[in-house]
């Protein structure tokens, strides 16, 4: 076997590792998942009826939170994405402190495979969940009047934005010194959509604020979704969504390969 072959066959037995393991605890999936249909819930019917008659950006007034739904639910499937690195970040930081890690390391397996089953294991996990938000989005109003094409164009950003995340989850999980910590550091990731596009128009934003919103990675996301799922402007920010899904995934990529390739007497936790 070749050494590309042998990394895809050991990155193949590590995402079926990481699956496996999804499988038998399934709580933090189901919690994840149970988090931004909390949030869809609270923002269509407690503030929807207020929010959807007084926004712009396309929402007409009056039209109360069956408008403003379509608003929103792309924000909330973000949200989803951003909240899965938690579990991802968990489920390295706990092969680091539980010492498989380090058995992986005296094995012939493609050094690469360990990381890269984690990755996969968790963009699938956070392309489901999606998924799973989308549809109880669909349940409480949510109406795309999406193309094929534009639906696979969706598709398409999210996985890209999920591959991501999902690496920049990794290079947390390998950083914090344990599983309660690694818990706590994808959190400002939750926070992003919030402080951008995903809830109410950057426009009505203070000015400073709406200067950070502008130019945070989940705007223009957010933004692209909204467009092809429901209509609506898209402009640059199509191009600005996919630079930052690329620049994250690379820079994820080089800070988790560069912490997992560390000398594991520097790094005791």
């Amino acid at each position: 076997m070749t050494a590309l072959s042998c990394a895809v066959h050991d990155s193949a037995t590590m995402l079926r590792r990481n699956l496996r393991h999804v499988q038998r605890y399934p709580s933090m999936t189901l919690s994840l998942i149970a988090l931004p249909v909390i949030f869809l819930l609270l923002f269509v019917y407690v503030f929807g009826g207020t929010l959807g008659a007084g926004l712009g950006a396309g929402l007409e007034p009056g039209s109360g939170h069956g408008a403003y739904v379509n608003f929103v639910a792309p924000g909330i499937i973000m949200l989803t994405v951003a909240g899965a690195a938690i579990a991802t970040a968990v489920s390295v930081a706990t092969d680091m402190t539980e010492g498989i890690i380090a058995r992986f390391r005296t094995m012939a397996i493609s050094r690469a495979s360990v990381l890269t089953g984690h990755v996969l294991a968790s963009v699938i996990e956070m392309v489901l969940a999606a998924a799973v938000v989308t549809a109880v989005a669909v349940a409480t109003g949510f109406r795309p009047n999406a193309t094929l094409l534009g639906w696979l164009a969706a598709a398409g950003l999210i996985g890209l934005f999920a591959l991501a995340i999902s690496w920049l989850s990794v290079a947390l999980g390998l950083v914090a010194r344990s599983p309660e910590s690694a818990s706590n550091t994808p959190m400002p990731l939750m926070v992003l959509p919030f402080l951008g596009s995903g809830f109410v128009p950057v426009a009505s934003m203070p000015l400073a604020l709406r200067w950070f919103a502008d130019y945070q990675p989940f705007s223009p996301v957010i933004t692209t979704l909204r467009g092809l799922l429901v209509g609506g402007p898209i402009g640059h920010n199509a191009t600005l969504a996919i630079a930052w899904g690329v620049a994250i995934a690379v820079a994820g990529y080089l800070w988790a390969r560069r912490l997992y390739n560390r000398d594991p007497a520097g790094s005791v936790r």
